[in-house]
């Protein structure tokens, strides 16, 4: 593999290039390896008691259990124009099992990242000191922060390593559904995380093109594939649509997303609006985010017109709404007993 751009090789093991995790650690992310951690804004956030993330109102998660983490910190098949994260250092469109660190080591390494950046917020007295000793030991895992999680050719068994840990109640993942076989593998191998997000951004491929900016020259093939295969997965499954304005947001595109909605039939739609945030202020303008008046009228139509989707709950200060699928009904709320 080549060592130019974001990673190098280190005993034929994937490494993030020393220059490139210096400006990650900056920006307050973990590094290991191939490997980043973060703590979210509403991670810290939540050590005040100053607010939860979306997920805990939406599906009982909790916030300052919650570790945010991807295997994949710098490989992602897409450039989409809406990213927040570091993709100018992606270069590299492979990961090869041999070169890989292993699921447990990942963790290991990682976790500790994670402790380090807690500590740091030991010494401000606004910060509860039981959330923070809570923090260190997650009960909740999202897999997707920066880079694509499931180009991580040992994830199945990552995800069934977590499954083994004493404390974890639940593990989501996101995926731009690039990798159709890899969600095969991760259903063939029981390894499916406890809810399995899909990112949806269009219902077109010319749209596809323009908002994903993807690597690959089939990859409107794939995330079709991905899609299709929503149905039939063992484990709950969420569309997660970005609207930005003057790219995805007109109504007269509802139709087509409802009709994509009906057939690929998620237990849940979580419809969003673009953030003028990180470096995808480089590409887009404060002005292609949407209120969330108009993000409530785009669910409330799409709900209507999909026929079985109906508005399940909001967030105003995130500016999302999300949609429960009424013909493939399911509690909404995740068994968490931790959450407070």
């Amino acid at each position: 593999m080549s060592c130019s751009g974001e990673i190098v090789q280190e005993d034929s093991l994937i490494q993030i290039k020393p220059a490139i995790a210096e400006q990650l650690k900056k920006a307050k992310y973990g590094v290991a390896d191939h490997s980043t951690v973060e703590l979210c804004h509403w991670t810290k956030k939540s050590f005040k008691h100053e607010g939860n993330c979306y997920k805990h109102k939406f599906y009982g998660i909790s916030t300052h259990r919650c570790m945010e983490f991807s295997p994949a910190g710098m490989h992602c098949e897409n450039r989409c124009v809406y990213c927040w994260r570091p993709m100018e250092f992606y270069d590299s469109m492979k990961m090869n099992p041999e070169q890989v660190a292993e699921p447990e080591e990942i963790l290991t390494k990682l976790m500790a990242e994670r402790k380090r950046l807690i500590n740091g917020y030991y010494g401000d007295s606004r910060n509860d000191k039981q959330r923070l000793d809570e923090s260190l030991l997650p009960s909740h895992y999202a897999i997707s922060l920066s880079g694509e999680p499931t180009m991580y050719p040992k994830l199945p068994e990552l995800i069934r390593y977590l499954k083994t840990l004493k404390e974890t109640r639940s593990i989501f993942l996101v995926t731009n559904g690039q990798e159709p076989d890899m969600i095969q593998r991760l259903q063939d191998e029981d390894a499916l995380p406890t809810q399995l997000y899909l990112s949806t951004n269009a219902a077109d491929r010319e749209s596809f093109m323009r908002i994903n900016k993807p690597k690959y020259d089939d990859s409107w093939e794939r995330w079709n594939k991905t899609l299709g295969m929503l149905k039939s997965l063992d484990t709950r499954t969420v569309l997660r649509v970005t609207l930005i304005r003057d790219y995805n947001d007109q109504m007269e595109s509802i139709p087509a997303l409802a009709a994509m909605f009906q057939s690929a039939s998620p237990h849940f739609v979580e419809i969003k609006s673009y953030m003028h945030i990180g470096r995808s202020t480089n590409r887009l303008e404060h002005e292609n985010m949407l209120e969330i008046d108009e993000v409530r009228r785009f669910s409330a139509e799409v709900a209507r017109q999909s026929e079985i989707f109906s508005v399940m709950d909001e967030s105003i200060v995130s500016r999302i709404s999300i949609l429960q699928n009424t013909a493939r009904f399911i509690d909404r709320f995740i068994d968490c007993s931790d959450t407070s």
